[in-house]
């Protein structure tokens, strides 16, 4: 309904109420957002054609360029945190995701016009943070990606959510690449079976909101999920006390 994955939502689901440690849910939750991400590509095809994406070969090289990189240093400090400081981490990246959802959704994005070598620097450089950002929680980061493209390359919404889908990709398949070479990696294997209900959920999720989309005003929408968000992180935190 929001035009998002819903990464950000499961991951403190699936600590709270699934009892997955704070990295193993990271890993079912990066491995959750690749089936939604792969899912809503086709659809998002034919809402943006390729031809119309075609132009912006360069803004998704860009971003890639940082996000690629991002991708693997994130996954590899999630893997060498300590749990506790992981717990820390998500809860306020939590914070930092519904600062961006409130953004995005109430406020006017502007194209911000840079020199070309600015744009190429502040492009990588977004690009990484993303990339650490998504890797860290499992999410594909359209959330931050769609306001960097707009406000940086000057691309429409509908436009900037599609090339957020092309960056988002090849980002999250790097950082499962890294992940798969953590002893972490195997809970997807013993918990196979509530991994494909659950990407069974996101999937009639994602249709079931297509389906509703506009049924519940923004100014209400946003809000409250910003606010879900918010004392996710409050949970999350507690987490890292034993809470």
């Amino acid at each position: 309904m929001i035009g998002l994955g819903g990464a950000e939502f499961r991951l403190p689901l699936l600590i709270a109420v699934f009892g997955f440690v704070a990295l193993q849910a990271v890993i079912v939750n990066k491995a959750l957002s690749l089936v939604v991400v792969v899912t809503a590509l086709p659809t998002r095809l034919v809402a943006v054609p390729p031809a119309t994406l075609l132009p912006y070969w360069d803004v998704v090289a860009n971003l890639l360029l940082g996000s690629l990189a991002g991708a693997w240093a994130g996954a590899t400090w999630a893997t060498r945190m300590r749990t506790a400081t992981l717990y820390r981490v998500l809860a306020a990246l939590l914070i930092l995701i519904a600062a961006a959802l409130l953004g995005n959704h109430t406020g006017t994005l502007h194209h911000v016009a840079l020199p070309p070598v600015a744009v190429l620097a502040a492009g990588v450089t977004a690009g990484f943070g993303i990339g650490v950002v998504a890797a860290i929680m499992g999410v594909a980061g359209g959330e931050l990606l769609i306001p960097t493209i707009v406000l940086l390359y000057g691309a429409d919404i509908k436009t900037a959510g599609s090339l957020s889908l092309a960056v988002s990709l090849p980002t999250m398949l790097v950082a499962f690449a890294r992940y798969s070479r953590d002893g972490s990696f195997t809970v997807l294997r013993r918990h196979a079976r509530l991994v494909t209900v659950l990407a069974a959920g996101s999937i009639t999720g994602t249709v079931l909101g297509g389906l509703l989309l506009g049924a519940v005003p923004d100014a209400v929408l946003i809000p409250g999920l910003a606010l879900l968000l918010s004392l996710s992180a409050l949970k999350v935190w507690h987490r890292a006390t034993g809470g």
